[in-house]
C-alpha cells in the first residue's frame, strides 16, 4: 500500500473561535458511518476504522492540534440523528437536505453515483424507466439516496430495508423490480447474483461532506469549508482515495 498522503498543514491557520466551535471537549469527535464501504475500508492494528473518511477526520483533528476520537455508526440515520444528542462534533456523511434541520455541512469532499441494478431480462434499459406505475424499488432506508428517492419519485413503490445487505435479499425473495444503491456497491451485486446487471447513468450523485451541529458557532463551518477546500485543491482527497483503493469515489470540481 502506498504511504498515506500529507495534508499541507500551512495552508490554515485556525483561530480560538474555530477550535472552540468544533472541539469544546478538547479532542475532536468524529461521526463515522461504519457501513459505507467506500468511505470506510477497513481496521487498523488495533481495530480502528480505516479509509477515507476517518483519514480525513484525522486530518483535520491536525490541524486543529487535537487528538481525533471516531464515533461509529452502523447507518447513515443514527448518526444524523446524533447531532441533537452532542455525540459528536463533525459528522462524515451524505449532506442531504433532509439533515439540514440539525446539520451544517461544509462544501462536498467526494461523490458517488447512484443508480438501479435490474435483472438483465426485466427490459428496463435506463433509470427513468423506473419510476413508472407497477414498478417496486428496494434500498436502504435513511441513506442519501434513499432520501432523495422519497423526495423524487412520482410512481414507484419505495421499499425500505435496514441496510444494503437486506435490499439485496428482498429484491431476490419478493421479486422488486430494481435494487437502489451506489454503483460500486451494486456492481459487487451485480457479480453475485445471476442474471442482473446495473443500469448506466444514475438517479442522483451523492456528495459526502463534513458536518457540524447546527447549535454550534459559524466559526466551526467556516473552517470545515477551507480545510475541504484545501483537501481538494491540493489533491489531498484524490490521493487519499487511491491510497485506500477506494475505486467508485470521485473529486467535486474545485470552486
Amino acid at each position: 500500500m502506498s504511504r498515506m498522503p500529507r495534508f499541507p498543514f500551512d495552508s490554515i491557520d485556525v483561530d480560538d473561535a474555530a477550535r472552540e466551535a468544533l472541539v469544546p471537549t478538547g479532542r475532536l469527535r468524529a461521526g463515522i458511518n461504519l457501513n459505507n464501504p467506500l468511505l470506510v475500508t477497513g481496521r487498523d492494528d488495533a481495530g480502528d476504522p480505516t479509509g477515507v473518511s476517518p483519514s480525513m477526520a484525522a486530518a483535520l483533528a491536525d490541524v486543529l492540534g487535537v487528538d481525533l476520537e471516531l464515533v461509529g455508526f452502523d447507518r447513515p440515520g443514527p448518526l444524523a440523528d446524533a447531532a441533537t444528542r452532542d455525540a459528536w462534533d463533525i459528522g462524515n456523511i451524505g449532506d442531504d437536505p433532509a439533515r439540514g434541520e440539525h446539520i451544517r455541512f461544509s462544501r462536498p469532499y467526494c461523490e458517488i453515483e447512484a443508480t438501479y441494478l435490474v435483472r438483465s431480462d426485466s427490459g428496463i434499459e435506463t433509470v427513468d424507466e423506473l419510476d413508472q406505475p407497477g414498478r417496486s424499488i428496494v434500498t436502504n432506508a435513511r441513506a442519501a439516496y434513499c432520501l432523495w428517492l422519497e423526495r423524487n419519485l412520482s410512481h414507484a413503490v419505495l421499499t425500505q430495508s435496514s441496510g444494503h445487505d437486506e435490499s439485496a435479499a428482498w429484491f431476490v425473495e419478493q421479486s422488486h423490480d430494481a435494487i437502489g444503491g451506489l454503483r460500486p456497491r451494486l456492481v459487487r451485486d451485480a457479480e453475485r447474483i445471476p442474471g442482473t446487471m446495473v443500469l448506466p447513468g444514475s438517479f442522483t450523485t451523492i456528495t459526502q461532506a463534513m458536518g457540524t451541529p447546527r447549535s454550534r458557532p459559524d466559526a466551526g463551518l467556516a473552517l470545515l469549508d477551507r480545510f475541504v477546500a484545501v483537501a481538494i485543491e491540493t489533491r489531498f482527497v484524490a490521493d487519499v482515495i487511491d491510497h485506500h483503493g477506494a475505486a467508485g469515489l470521485s473529486v467535486p470540481a474545485s470552486e
